[in-house]
């Protein structure tokens, strides 16, 4: 969420930012509205109380005047009407005031981030930056097979059950097809946690609404997440949700910072927006899976922490031997709470496409100001914001999609990344005789 302070002392560049992501401009004369006229309403209120404060303090000398000459008589009826017509005037302002203060936060938590000073300004995904590519992207020298052919000539990926169990955009992984995907995850994991300094966690898949609001998915993409409206619950559409909200409503101490977390989760999301795009295989489906990295950082450490998370999650790839690329996203292409962003695309020689495989980004204060996640930056020190970081490292199943489709042979067999060899105990996957 973007301060208050920052939009009353600087409209021309959040404007200027909204403008920049394509957004409507015209929500900041609506937020400008209400911050005035609940300032303006404040300013009365206090102005009144000084006033009731002063006829409080005339009716206590009255009430001493009246003691002191033997008598029992109350303060005069003009000052007791007076009071009373102060009480019922302060009270009416403070109800308006805080009526108003609701609203403006309302408006204010569907206001994306301010994109960075280095992010490219763009108007769609064409003005997106490659800014490195590492590999090259493999050309077989006989027909590929995309993945959902490779899948079912494997008999490691069932679409058709995976549909009868749940309907479109569902499928089931089988055989060396699961014990892969589940290789992945571990292996990842182990890597983060051993080589990158991550520590692991392993969180609720169903969360309050709360932790939504302060990743910044509610209420912008309620539409886009699976709730049970009897308990009040919602799935996670990324371990993101519960990460952000570890440490809401916290301050932490001095030399806490940074804390680097990373979790396996499935994410659930609807994807009402993707309708008719990318629906054929396991490229857009309702769950996935896909391990997390999450980092909490002092605000002038940001920037570099998001470098560092981006070479965790491409050394992944390296070590997969997969070609990727890496992509700075541009105003227009930003998540709502980031500031800025790198995608991860990977090479998927069937499909003959870059798929996304990861999106790292620095969302700054933005969620920590929704989620009220402070630090202190020395003993006894005013607490600040802190600045959150999030990045998949990787995300399946496209990571599963790279590996099968590249690593596929003209016999139709697929050769496991050696890497992960020692967790799936098999080094290739042939078509069951």
């Amino acid at each position: 969420m973007l301060s208050i302070d920052l939009i009353r002392k600087t409209p021309a560049v959040v404007r200027d930012a909204l403008q920049a992501r394509g957004e409507d401009t015209a929500i900041m004369d609506r937020v400008l509205e209400l911050d005035t006229r609940r300032r303006q309403l404040v300013t009365e209120r206090d102005r009144l109380r000084a006033q009731q404060n002063e006829a409080s303090r005339r009716v206590g000398q009255s009430i001493a005047k009246a003691r002191q000459a033997g008598g029992e008589a109350g303060p005069p009826a003009d000052l007791r009407q007076e009071l009373a017509q102060l009480s019922q005037r302060i009270e009416s302002l403070d109800t308006e005031a805080q009526a108003l203060e609701t609203q403006l936060q309302q408006l204010l938590l569907t206001i994306p981030n301010i994109p960075r000073a280095d992010v490219p300004i763009g108007t769609d995904a064409s003005a997106n930056k490659v800014i490195r590519a590492w590999g090259e992207p493999r050309r077989l020298d006989f027909r590929p097979r995309p993945h959902w052919e490779l899948g079912e000539k494997l008999s490691i990926i069932d679409f058709q059950r995976g549909v009868k169990l749940s309907g479109s955009r569902f499928f089931v992984l089988k055989g060396k097809g699961a014990k892969l995907e589940r290789a992945i995850i571990s292996w990842m994991l182990d890597v983060h946690t051993r080589e990158h300094g991550y520590t692991e966690i392993r969180p609720p898949y169903l969360v309050k609404g709360e932790a939504l609001v302060g990743s910044g998915n509610l209420p912008k993409f309620g539409d886009n997440l699976y709730h049970d409206a009897e308990e009040d619950l919602w799935l996670i559409p990324t371990a993101e949700v519960p990460l952000t909200n570890l440490h809401r409503d916290e301050i932490l101490e001095p030399g806490t910072l940074p804390l680097l977390y990373t979790a396996y989760t499935p994410c659930f999301r609807r994807e009402k927006a993707a309708a008719g795009k990318d629906t054929r295989g396991i490229k857009r489906v309702h769950q996935f899976d896909k391990v997390e990295l999450y980092n909490f950082t002092e605000p002038d450490k940001s920037d570099a922490a998001l470098e560092r998370l981006v070479a965790s999650a491409e050394s992944l790839l390296q070590r997969l031997g997969l070609a990727h690329r890496v992509v700075q996203l541009c105003t227009a292409d930003l998540g709502f709470a980031a500031a800025k962003t790198y995608d991860l695309e990977v090479w998927a020689s069937g499909s003959d496409e870059w798929l996304e495989v990861s999106s790292c980004s620095n969302c700054a204060d933005f969620q920590a100001r929704r989620a009220s996640i402070r630090y202190r930056p020395a003993a006894g020190a005013k607490p600040e914001y802190a600045h959150t970081l999030n990045g998949s490292a990787l995300a399946l199943p496209r990571t599963l999609i790279a590996i099968l489709e590249n690593g596929q042979r003209p016999d139709g067999s697929v050769v496991i990344p050696e890497v992960l060899w020692p967790y799936t105990g098999f080094d290739r996957i042939e078509a069951p005789s």
